[in-house]
């Protein structure tokens, strides 16, 4: 595969529309169109956010071993995450519940980190606002659904993690959490259509919540929508929303870097490259601002305008928002 990547697909969505073009590509290639589509036809405008360091490096794909602790290395930063413990009724001792994981896991943190900046508390309102934006991600209350949902909150509301980032403009801590209280599902009953799943607040780690006021990354609101339930493609068009309008020329990415940052239990470079191209087009549709062209030595990006408008990314951060610690060129 080379070339600019589906550049063509949204031109096609531009030129003569959805239907049409569903017609004019590969039956493997009409869920992109969909995707372009949606993005393209959006006049909202609604975002989410993000942390910094939620673009260069994530969480896991798939569940690992409940005592397991994760390590993830990106640019310049190392994100580490300590499973925590619960003590069940009528257990003698506590036990590990893992480190967050999937799809479902980084849907609920955009929720809390995009509602934390939005109203500039590190209390996050729960209740009908959160149940209403999860379900507009397409996420359903019932079901094995609604299961894994509650299973990723108590994960995340019980973990520890740590950002360590490279350089005289460091900014992480040594051990902190995703939230201070709060985040745990109910398991539902009479009042399901009251909206009362959940508590009626979650408080955010105060370092946590600092370094997301001053590091906030935001995001299309349709985009993630396109994308809640494609894990790896949410990571990569998070990337690329953090990382294309910030450049100043012509970047070249080699597949080993990009392999040490999004690759993981791949044997070979060669399957790897199979797998992240796999996940890299759908991310690409959901930002069709984005200029990349693949090619054998790895990615070629591009100076690309950002999926948000400037004017809609105020937010009452305190410091100008999408500006890493040091990262990144200006623009």
């Amino acid at each position: 595969m080379s070339g600019e990547i589906d550049a063509g697909v949204r031109q096609l969505v531009l030129v003569h529309g959805r239907a049409k073009a569903k017609t004019m590509v590969e039956p493997e290639h009409r869920s992109l169109v969909d995707i372009t589509a949606e993005v393209l036809a959006d006049d909202e405008g609604k975002i989410g956010i993000t942390y910094t360091g939620f673009c260069l490096t994530s969480l896991p794909h798939k569940r690992l071993p409940d005592e397991q602790l994760w390590e993830k290395e990106g640019h310049k930063v190392t994100l580490t995450i300590e499973p925590g413990r619960i003590k069940r009724a009528g257990a003698t001792q506590a036990k590990y519940i893992g480190v967050p994981y999937g799809a479902r896991a980084r849907m609920i943190l955009l929720y809390l980190q995009t509602q934390a900046v939005r109203t500039g508390s590190r209390e996050v309102e729960l209740g009908r606002s959160m149940r209403d934006w999860l379900g507009r991600m397409g996420l359903s209350w019932g079901g094995e659904t609604g299961k894994a949902l509650r299973e990723q909150a108590a994960r995340i509301a019980h973990c520890h993690l740590k950002f360590s980032w490279e350089g005289e403009e460091a900014d992480g801590w040594v051990k902190g959490g995703f939230v201070r209280s709060g985040l745990r599902f109910h398991a539902g009953g009479r009042n399901d259509s009251q909206g009362e799943l959940w508590e009626d607040r979650v408080v955010l780690d105060e370092v946590f919540y600092d370094s997301l006021r001053r590091h906030p990354v935001p995001l299309r609101e349709t985009a993630l929508r396109q994308l809640a339930a494609k894990s790896a493609s949410l990571d990569l068009y998070i990337w690329l929303a953090y990382r294309l309008h910030t450049l100043q020329k012509p970047t070249p990415v080699r597949w080993s870097a990009l392999a040490q940052q999004f690759g993981s239990n791949y044997g070979r470079l060669r399957s790897f490259r199979e797998h992240f191209s796999k996940a890299l087009a759908p991310a690409v549709a959901a930002y069709p601002e984005a200029r990349v062209e693949s090619g054998d030595d790895g990615l070629l990006l591009f100076p690309s305008r950002s999926p948000v408008a400037p004017k809609l990314v105020s937010l009452g951060a305190s410091k100008p928002p999408v500006q890493g610690p040091g990262l990144w060129p200006k623009r």
